[in-house]
């Protein structure tokens, strides 16, 4: 392959992860008039063995959470990573998407969950996407599917009002928080911006966000400003190697700060007295993606987040056996033997240390068939 045409694949491949749209080119289409719509979407099998602990959670992905390290050996399948799409584009330039997929809270395959609906008009999107407040420029794609800590800021979805223009986008987004014993109030939406591009062989991405944080439980009504950046980038080494990474730094604002604190997201604040006091934390990681050719790939990734929770402790809100600091690290391989079709398999393994110092780890292997339409 070309350089100018890997560009060209991953600036595509960016894109569709960008708005969840994880399927081939060529999806289902649909012609009516003024409208195309196009119905995308995979079906997808995950087989998990734990090692160690058992760490499996819905879709088979590691939680850092520890179960019961006495216990070796479990095994498990699920289907709940499937995803049904539908992506409309409208002759006045009105593009629509409305996706979800089957994950829930336990092993076996729930309801449709919502993970996007926005319409987009003359750069402005307003609906359910991706945080502003986020990059897969600096991350190294995982079979798991709630991959790598330390992800370019928040690894979920919000509510937004969000306008582009050029590599520039700025949003107002639905935050969230948890506020240790507290009472969290969402007074004010966060505001988010981001700049995201690329020079040669280098793809790069940089993002801030502001927020009120607010506690008020009808007596004590206190307020912070939280906020948090991160910076992404991408190079593509040769051809078939290409080298990643990102930074996030957060105060107050954990809910941007992926796989921090138990397992998703850590406090932002906590209460002493009167007081509202922020907690900071930071989180990287850093792969390198390897195009093994014949449709096969591997990829090895790091990841890290770490919170400082020493003044909660000794402010009495936390204990020492709150978690700290959570790190994984992943090494798969995949193959495409025919159009449309995935397999792969994964090593992961997980470390979760407390504030205390206290460690738990776990190591486990992940299997992946995947279908796209």
């Amino acid at each position: 392959m070309k350089i100018s045409e890997l560009r060209k694949s991953i600036r595509i491949s960016s894109v569709a992860v960008i708005v969840g749209l994880s399927f081939p080119v060529s999806a289902v289409e649909i012609n009516a008039g003024d409208v195309e719509a196009s119905i995308y979407g995979f079906a997808r099998l995950n087989v998990s063995y734990d090692l160690d602990d058992n760490r499996a959670v819905s879709t088979r992905a590691g939680t850092f959470s520890p179960a019961d390290q006495d216990i070796t050996g479990h095994f498990g399948a699920d289907v709940q990573q499937s995803r049904l799409g539908v992506r409309v584009n409208h002759a006045s330039g009105l593009k629509v998407v409305v996706e979800g997929d089957f994950r829930g809270s336990g092993n076996s395959a729930g309801s449709l969950r919502m993970r996007h609906a926005y319409g987009v008009y003359e750069g402005v999107m307003i609906g359910r996407n991706w945080s502003n407040f986020n990059s897969f420029v600096g991350w190294t794609p995982t079979l798991d599917f709630d991959s790598l800590a330390g992800n370019a800021g928040s690894f979920n979805r919000s509510e937004q009002v969000r306008y582009t223009t050029g590599p520039v986008s700025v949003a107002l987004e639905n935050p969230s928080a948890t506020i240790i014993g507290g009472n969290a109030k969402t007074g004010t939406p966060a505001l988010t911006a981001r700049v995201e591009s690329a020079s040669g062989s280098l793809k790069y991405s940089f993002a801030g966000l502001v927020n009120q944080l607010s506690s008020d439980d009808g007596t004590t009504d206190e307020s912070q400003l939280a906020y948090g950046f991160f910076g992404a980038a991408g190079f593509s080494v040769t051809d078939s190697v290409s080298i990643q990474g990102a930074f996030t730094y957060t105060d107050g604002a954990s809910s941007y700060l992926w796989r921090s604190g138990s397992n998703y997201y850590g406090a932002s604040a906590y209460m002493n007295g009167d007081s509202l006091e922020t907690i900071s934390g930071y989180g990287s990681q850093v792969g390198v993606s390897i195009d093994v050719g014949g449709g096969s790939s591997v990829k090895l990734g790091y990841g890290l987040a770490r919170l400082d929770l020493d003044d909660a402790v000794s402010d009495g809100a936390l204990t020492g056996a709150d978690a700290e600091t959570n790190q994984n690290a992943f090494v798969n391989y995949t193959w495409t033997p025919v159009e449309s079709v995935m397999l792969g398999v994964e090593y992961g393994f997980f470390d979760q240390e407390t504030q205390a110092g206290d460690s738990s780890d776990a190591r486990r292997l992940l299997f992946a068939a995947q279908y796209n339409f």
